[in-house]
Formats: structure tokens, C-alpha cells, sequence
């Protein structure tokens, strides 16, 4: 079964930078996309940045330029390189995975537990 861990929250100040990790538990599959998204307390959840098995990126307007988003295929790792991070950057980062499982053929999205991020002086 596939599990997606994510890794590297935290507190830090704002202009500081986080880097979040994602690694998925098996081997036996293609990724076709991995990202990350994330949810403030009231608000919906939202796209971060993704990215897919040719390396196209994909990031919301408000953390352009300032995130970056990476895959380590070999590690099977997406990780997500976040700078000059703001307090409305402050949320529950979830890794998100598009995943095709060769064995079963089956492909679904899989979804991390979150890491909390937080943005506070």
C-alpha cells in the first residue's frame, strides 16, 4: 500500500524558509504527478504547486516566485522549497500524489497527513 509521508514543518519567521519533503513508501509504481496543497483553518483547500513526471511546475499565483517545487524520482520525493514565507502562508501542507500502481493497475490520488506550517513573528 502506498503511504505518503510529508516532512519539514514548522515554525519560522516571516521571510524565513521551510523545505517540505513528501516520500512515498513504495517503488512498484509510476507517479505521474506529485504536489503539494494546503489548508489555512476556515478556509478550502488549495493547490500549492505541482509537478509532473516530465518536470512541468505548476504554482499558485500567491507563492510564485517564491516556491519551489522538486521531484527526486529515485527517492520517490517531491519536495517543496518555500522562501520569503509570509503569515498568510501559514496552514496545514498536504503532499498529493498521482499514482498508478503497476502490480494491481489501479490509479488513484493518495494524500499525506499534513505538516503544519506556521508564519508568525
Amino acid at each position: 500500500q502506498v503511504q505518503l509521508v510529508e516532512s519539514g514543518g514548522g515554525l519560522v519567521q516571516p521571510g524565513g524558509s521551510l523545505r517540505l519533503s513528501c516520500a512515498a513508501s513504495e517503488s512498484i509504481f509510476i507517479i505521474y504527478a506529485m504536489g503539494w496543497y494546503r489548508q489555512a483553518p476556515g478556509k478550502q483547500r488549495e493547490l500549492v504547486a505541482t509537478i509532473d513526471s516530465g518536470g512541468i511546475t505548476n504554482y499558485a499565483d500567491s507563492v510564485k516566485g517564491r516556491f519551489t517545487i522538486s521531484r527526486d524520482n529515485a527517492k520517490n520525493t517531491v519536495y517543496l522549497q518555500m522562501n520569503s514565507l509570509k503569515p498568510e502562508d501559514t496552514a496545514v501542507y498536504y503532499c498529493n500524489a498521482d499514482i498508478f500502481i503497476i502490480l494491481t493497475g489501479s490509479r488513484r490520488d493518495y494524500w499525506g497527513q499534513g505538516t503544519q506550517v506556521t508564519v508568525s513573528s
